[in-house]
Parts: structure tokens; C-alpha cells; sequence
């Protein structure tokens, strides 16, 4: 009997502490920087970012962070290379339309800087990667009411890792496109508030 009650009270401690944030897609972005020619920086944007973050008040190193990027929608503000980033010697968007992001570990930094370690899906391949992130303290939103953080993430990649790599050998040598890609995401999250318990209405004393 102790050891189910300690069971209980512990899952409950740990319910109490965490909470959940969706991210608000009007208030989020996922960018890019790639080198042309080894020169000059390209900067680019992907579609719509969503998702949520399980955020755990007591030990913010047991958080979990869970996005998606509807990559269809990268613009570089130059319709002909958007158009080559989406086919097959890039993104193929047809077949893979979504990049998606699952932490794995995270290292607390500073009270609001955070390493988040991730399994980042792209091009139907998977690969580790680190973003540096800062996770901002709580404001309540004079608008909707709800409080919001907002998170704001950097790294590196290199997009030979995920098969984004021009068909032609002889351009990759030339390289036109840099391999080493910098990203950048930012996102507005607002706390979900719990669902209400349900109460059942007694019955009528006879």
C-alpha cells in the first residue's frame, strides 16, 4: 500500500511542475543563411512553424520541445531559386513536405539559456543536432490573457547530412551552394491552461 501511495504522490509532484505551451504560429518563424560561392550570404525562410513545449517548472533539464515546419513554404525572396530549393535536388518537397524537431537532452545553461539536443527530421533523414536556446521568463498577454515566453533557437547544420545535395558532382565541387547552413528559429508560446476536472452533480436526497 506505501509503495502505491509513493507512486502517486510522486507521478503527482511530477504532473504539478510541468506545464504546456503551444507555440503561436502568427509569432514564429524558422530561418536560414547559407553561403553563394563561398561569398555573399543567402538568408532564407521556411512555412509555418508549430507544436509545443513541455515545460517542467522544477527542472527545466526535463523539458521536452516538439515542432514542425512546413518547409514547402521556403522563400528567399527569388521565385526561380525557391522553385530549385523545392525539387528534388533540394528539399523534394512533393514527397517531404515537413521538417520536424524532437528534444532528446537538455542543458541548463543560465537561468534562461538552455543547449537543446534533438532528433531533426528532414528530407526523410534524421540527424542529432544542438541548438543554442533561450527560453524567456513568463508576461501576460494584454490581449488573449494568456501568459507567453518566448523561445528563440540557434545552430548549424550541414545540408549534405540530409541529402540536399544538387545532382551534378560538378557543382557541388564548384560549390555554389555552401554546405554549412545557419538556422535560426523563434517562437511565441502561449500556456494551454488545464481542462477543468468534471464534477458530478449529486443526486437528490429521497
Amino acid at each position: 500500500m506505501k509503495n502505491i501511495l509513493l507512486t502517486a504522490a510522486l507521478a503527482f509532484s511530477s504532473l504539478a511542475f510541468a506545464s504546456t505551451w503551444e507555440i503561436d504560429t502568427s509569432h514564429a518563424s524558422a530561418n536560414f543563411n547559407v553561403k553563394h560561392l563561398g561569398v555573399t550570404n543567402v538568408n532564407g525562410q521556411l512555412g509555418p512553424v508549430t507544436g509545443k513545449v513541455e515545460v517542467d517548472d522544477k527542472d527545466v533539464t526535463k523539458t521536452k520541445v516538439d515542432a514542425s515546419i512546413d518547409v514547402t513554404g521556403v522563400d528567399t525572396r527569388f521565385a526561380k531559386r525557391d522553385a530549385h530549393l523545392k525539387s528534388d535536388d533540394f528539399f523534394n518537397v512533393e514527397k517531404f513536405p515537413t521538417a520536424t524537431f524532437k528534444s532528446t537532452k537538455i542543458e541548463k545553461v543560465s537561468d534562461t539559456k538552455l543547449k537543446v539536443t534533438g532528433d531533426l527530421t528532414m528530407h526523410g533523414i534524421t540527424k542529432s543536432v544542438t541548438l543554442d536556446t533561450e527560453l524567456s521568463p513568463e508576461v501576460k498577454n494584454p490581449f488573449s490573457g494568456a501568459n507567453t515566453r518566448a523561445l528563440s533557437a540557434t545552430g548549424v547544420i550541414n545540408r549534405q547530412d540530409f541529402g540536399l545535395a544538387w545532382k551534378s558532382a560538378a557543382v557541388e565541387t564548384v560549390k555554389v551552394v555552401g554546405d554549412e547552413v545557419r538556422l535560426t528559429i523563434e517562437a511565441e508560446i502561449s500556456k494551454k491552461d488545464a481542462a477543468p476536472a468534471k464534477t458530478t452533480a449529486a443526486a437528490p436526497k429521497k
